[in-house]
């Protein structure tokens, strides 16, 4: 059986359901793909996207949403809504870029796709007693903010959450990583390197020592978790013994349980630079641990459908298809209401997330088309969702 005729013989298909979706979806192409176009043009690191946000507030109160702007005291954070039906579809916008890179994780697109599947639903939101919302979350690149707003009782109650996340080909289940994003500061003492070393306390030293604990721990790691992060700052001057020194690191593993117990072996190494260099360590969470994922399986496999329906191929080899092991804290939603986050191929391997080659394909063609099809494929998966409910 083709996915038409699967489509046509679900329980919850209605007639005409797809050319409206389809409709609804085509006539605002031209507006998301400016959007999309904006974003990428204008990178915003998290917890600082105040023109995305205003763009993608705009663009939803310009089709009738009602937008809720610095949303729950966040602001940079947005709620959009539509409809006052019974039950929930909840769409997520992430709008925050990478340090030095921009947007090469292609969150312009998901602010896109999210845009306009919640666009197309609003057209049913009457007939099908909905209340299309959508979400702009900030700071999903390490600050957490949908976690932050979960904590304030956002996204509570949906009947499903939704994203498609650009990648370099289409995966359907997201497997991520849970992960802990660490500060770490060593503090020593000053001291002229050639005149007065005696006197000093490197804090460079500290470091160096961590490191190099942390690249022996690895060989006793159990498969599948991870343990990564650069050195922010080494000292201010050759000649001067470093004083302060300071990196960011991240500890993944596959649950937020066996990052428990990764994140204490990890530490000790952190101590052992401390111990042997005789400076200060501060280590300081840069943002709750992100959650592995919870996938809504019925959800997910309507995505499928869907997706293939549009000429979507989920049949990449495996080693293409490892971002969805990246870390999201979309996981932290899924375990509180049911969520998919699939992955939308720009066809574009080996370019990947987080690479400025992968930056450059975030815009073209190719996004252009994984903007369409995302989000025609979230709006008809959340339509059939409802109605066999």
């Amino acid at each position: 059986m083709n996915a038409e005729s699967a489509i046509a013989m679900s329980p919850a298909y209605l007639p005409g359901q797809r050319g409206r979706v389809l409709d609804a979806v085509g006539a605002q192409h031209a507006a998301l793909t400016r959007l999309s176009e904006t974003l990428h043009a204008n990178p915003e690191l998290g917890w600082q996207e105040h023109r995305a946000a205003e763009w993608t507030a705009d663009y939803l109160a310009s089709h009738g949403f009602e937008v809720e702007k610095e949303y729950m005291g966040f602001p940079t954070a947005i709620r959009a809504v539509f409809g006052n039906g019974a039950r929930r579809i909840g769409l997520m916008a992430e709008y925050d870029a990478l340090p030095g890179l921009g947007h090469a994780c292609g969150h312009n697109i998901i602010t896109a796709i999210s845009c306009g599947a919640a666009v197309a639903l609003a057209e049913f939101a009457a007939e099908r007693d909905l209340t299309v919302e959508l979400y702009g979350t900030p700071a999903e690149e390490g600050g957490g903010g949908k976690i932050e707003l979960l904590k304030k009782g956002a996204f509570l109650g949906l009947d499903l959450a939704m994203m498609a996340h650009p990648s370099p080909v289409d995966s359907a289940e997201a497997r991520p990583y849970a992960v802990a994003h660490t500060h770490v500061e060593y503090r020593g003492k000053s001291a002229h390197a050639a005149a007065y070393p005696d006197r000093g306390v490197n804090a460079n030293d500290a470091f160096i020592v961590a490191q190099v604990a942390l690249g022996l721990l690895r060989q006793q790691l159990p498969a599948g978790t991870r343990v990564h992060g650069i050195q922010t700052r080494g000292g201010e001057a050759p000649n001067a013994i470093p004083e302060k020194t300071e990196g960011r690191w991240y500890v993944r593993a596959e649950s937020l349980a066996q990052l428990g117990n990764l994140e204490e072996r990890v530490h000790r190494c952190f101590e052992a630079g401390a111990l042997a260099s005789g400076c200060e360590l501060s280590v300081t969470p840069e943002s709750e641990p992100y959650s592995e994922f919870r996938t809504d399986l019925r959800a997910l496999g309507l995505y499928v459908t869907h997706a293939e329906s549009l000429g979507r191929d989920f049949n990449a080899p495996p080693e293409q298809a490892t971002m969805n092991r990246a870390s999201t804290d979309m996981g932290n939603v899924s375990q509180v209401v049911p969520a998919i986050h699939p992955y939308i191929g720009l066809g574009c391997f080996p370019a990947a997330n987080h690479q400025p080659e992968f930056a450059a394909h975030c815009v073209g063609e190719a996004a252009n088309r994984a903007i369409h099809d995302g989000a025609a494929a979230l709006a008809l998966t959340a339509l059939d969702y409802v109605s066999a409910r």
